[in-house]
């Protein structure tokens, strides 16, 4: 039994898919389902209940998949305790987010302060962080809404304002505010399914009493706001986005009904120790929020 076989057991454990395990794990296929079939092998035992390329864990890869994640877990604490006993401080954090719009000035101010630091960014959606998080490949996560799981800890940095953008030449570019019932029969251009904020404003548009009519999905916030300014629809956007992103020839309307906000959040795996680069990433971050809200309240007040 090898390390990597657990490794690549947790991850398709996770996904339950092995294409998708595949995928996330850069690897090939076959060579993800060899691995697998030999741990099996060397078990004794099957460990899912297969369904073409869909799997299931049965009851005993449930039971393996318990002591995996305690021994990589202890393993993973162990080589940490080691470099902080040897006085080696790892310089390399690995971060995801569901909003990038305010990666480049917040990382930007942080290598200026921390020059010898070496970051690694992605754009993932709330369930590949979880994933990451929990198997170690991610360090820190920011998102927006609720993660739901036992095994990352969360903690908000700011609550933020949710707006409707429309084109400058929109029949409702005259107002400033709107109520998000009337709405209901326009073309919206979304943030694509499985990331915290198009969950987050599907349920807006559940409590105003419909379904959001999704002409365009994709999943950067950038590029959304840009169909708008090119009347292909209306759009959510978050109120660093429309502040950073100088996103011109749209008109904002505030949302008088439902109140529309959203909470950011910076989450790590329960079970983990923070390395010293992380936990002064995460110190900088929520720093870096702080100062932002005297700011957020400014343009609340006299947006």
């Amino acid at each position: 039994m090898e390390l990597l076989q657990l490794r690549y057991f947790q991850t398709v454990a996770r996904l339950e898919h092995m294409t998708k395990a595949a995928q996330y794990l850069q690897i090939a296929q076959s060579s993800l389902s060899k691995t697998i079939a030999r741990l099996e092998e060397d078990l004794g035992v099957p460990l899912f209940e297969r369904n073409g390329r869909n799997l299931r864990l049965n009851v005993y890869g449930r039971t393996f998949l318990e002591h995996v994640d305690c021994s990589l877990r202890e393993l993973d604490e162990g080589r940490t305790k080691l470099k902080d006993m040897a006085g080696v401080r790892e310089e390399s954090v690995t971060l995801a987010v569901s909003l990038p719009r305010i990666l480049p000035e917040m990382l930007g101010s942080y290598l200026v302060r921390y020059p010898n630091s070496r970051l690694r960014q992605s754009l993932k959606s709330t369930a590949a962080m979880i994933d990451g998080l929990i198997t170690g490949e991610i360090d820190l996560c920011i998102f927006s809404g609720p993660i739901e799981s036992t095994d990352v800890i969360s903690e908000p940095l700011l609550l933020e304002e949710i707006y409707i953008i429309v084109p400058r030449n929109h029949g409702l570019a005259s107002r400033a505010s709107i109520r998000l019932e009337e709405l209901r029969d326009e073309p919206f251009i979304s943030i694509s399914e499985g990331y915290g904020f198009r969950d987050l404003t599907d349920e807006f548009c559940r409590q105003a009493g419909f379904s959001p009519n999704i002409a365009y999905e994709g999943d950067q916030l950038d590029v959304i706001a840009g169909l708008v300014q090119h009347g292909l629809g209306i759009a959510f956007i978050p109120a660093l986005t429309w502040q950073k992103g100088k996103i011109n020839q749209t008109h904002r309307l505030r949302i008088e009904d439902p109140v529309c906000r959203r909470t950011i959040a910076i989450g790590w795996a329960k079970e983990r120790s923070l390395p010293h680069a992380v936990a002064r990433l995460k110190g900088f971050i929520a720093d870096y929020f702080e100062a932002l809200k005297p700011e957020m309240e400014i343009e609340e007040n006299h947006g």
